[in-house]
């Protein structure tokens, strides 16, 4: 490609949701340069997160920093619904568009004006993804949106209500880059276990069909609320094809700060969902905040006891940060720093050794996708989301590898081939 063509740089921050849409805008860059060095980037497009007040100082500190290298930004993500109008006011950066407007993106970039399109909350995806640049697993956006109104959380009013994207469209995504070599494939989405809501679709039966199309190894999907675990989804429990592992998010595990956050979930049957899947061979992971406001000492150690009755493995855990326009930015009772710190590292502590229990006691041949290389050290992920790194004096990269002989070190598994 000729040295003059503009080099574009997508700096992607939060979830798989986002990354999933900064490939969607890179398979639509036809006339730039896509270029995974940033310092060397004409154009930087802002995909950004705002599910904290924290989260938007990180993309404002960012495009600030971008701003005095003189790069061109543009801001996109959900960040642009809430910090996008003061930033584009205050001229850090040259565009701002919504999610719904990333497949323009070829000719966004040409603009020779400033611009705001914000766009709308009603969109569903039709880019068709063939390649993801840099990644040996692809990620499928399946669903957008959220039904669901927790306190805390400001993403339903930036992403819109649930809405699922064509399934055959989705088969069809999967299918081209399964030709193309890829074997894994995260299903993703803003609230993904709504997949399928009002449109008689299910997320048992995508599985289904996902996984009968050639050169599927291993579907992964991203989180599920316990109320979606539905008795069709159960039953594909002992399907090779789905990984062992199952992210429910729970949030927290004190009835009374369910109450609070505007929750579904209840603490009861939460244990008895994750025991009936623990049982069947699976782990489980959760997201879980931490010192979320009338989160007092009774609760957490009402918390800490039914955690103790939770068998999960993995966490996603977050210290809760107020995130302006929710509800629970306005609620009394908020927790000091250092004692969401010190029981972060209680909970943490307790999953860690969860975890390393569940890799001694599940001691079997490890299926593991080779994801990245370092100094003769190959990094992947099993069956069971738990990192294995490879000792290897041979190319592993992109590989799949069967491990009958490891070792189950503290926080990883080992093995020397």
């Amino acid at each position: 490609m000729m040295s003059n063509v503009p080099k574009v740089f997508i700096k992607t921050f939060g979830c798989r949701t986002n990354l999933f849409d900064s490939q969607v805008m890179l398979s639509h860059l036809e006339d730039f340069e896509v270029t995974q060095n940033e310092d060397e980037a004409d154009i930087v497009i802002v995909n950004s997160c705002t599910v904290t007040n924290g989260a938007d100082s990180g993309v404002r500190g960012y495009v600030n920093a971008a701003n005095k290298k003189g790069t061109k930004v543009y801001l996109t993500g959900c960040g642009a619904h809430t910090k996008g109008e003061s930033l584009f006011e205050g001229e850090k950066v040259f565009g701002v568009f919504g999610q719904s407007e990333k497949a323009k993106i070829n000719e966004l970039l040409k603009e020779k004006e400033r611009f705001y399109q914000i766009g709308d909350l009603e969109f569903i995806d039709e880019t068709v993804v063939e390649e993801f640049v840099g990644k040996s697993r692809a990620f499928i956006k399946i669903q957008e949106g959220c039904n669901f109104r927790c306190s805390y959380c400001i993403i339903p009013f930036v992403r819109g209500d649930a809405r699922s994207h064509d399934e055959e469209k989705i088969l069809e995504q999967i299918t081209r880059l399964a030709a193309n070599g890829f074997g894994e494939f995260i299903l993703t989405g803003t609230n993904v276990g709504s997949y399928g809501q009002g449109v008689k679709r299910t997320m048992a039966g995508l599985l289904k069909r996902i996984s009968l199309i050639k050169g599927v190894r291993r579907i992964r999907i991203g989180s599920m609320e316990p109320i979606q675990v539905t008795d069709e989804f159960k039953e594909l429990l002992g399907e090779p094809w789905l990984e062992k592992h199952l992210h429910i998010a729970i949030q927290h595990s004190s009835q009374e700060m369910l109450r609070i956050m505007n929750r579904r979930n209840n603490v009861d049957t939460d244990i008895k969902l994750l025991n009936e899947l623990y049982e069947k061979g699976f782990a489980v992971g959760t997201d879980y905040i931490v010192g979320h406001p009338g989160e007092t000492e009774a609760v957490w150690k009402d918390a800490m006891s039914n955690l103790s009755q939770m068998p999960l493995t993995h966490v996603h855990a977050f210290t809760y940060s107020k995130r302006d326009g929710t509800p629970s930015a306005d609620l009394k009772g908020e927790i000091n720093g250092l004692v969401s710190k010190a029981r972060m590292l209680e909970l943490t502590n307790l999953i860690d050794a969860n975890n390393l229990t569940f890799r001694k006691e599940h001691k079997v041949p490890l299926e593991v996708l080779i994801e990245s290389e370092k100094e003769g050290i190959y990094t992947g992920l099993d069956q069971f989301f738990n990192r294995v790194e490879i000792e290897c004096q041979y190319d592993l990269s992109g590989n799949w590898i069967t491990l009958e002989d490891y070792e189950v070190r503290e926080d990883i598994n080992y093995a020397k081939l």
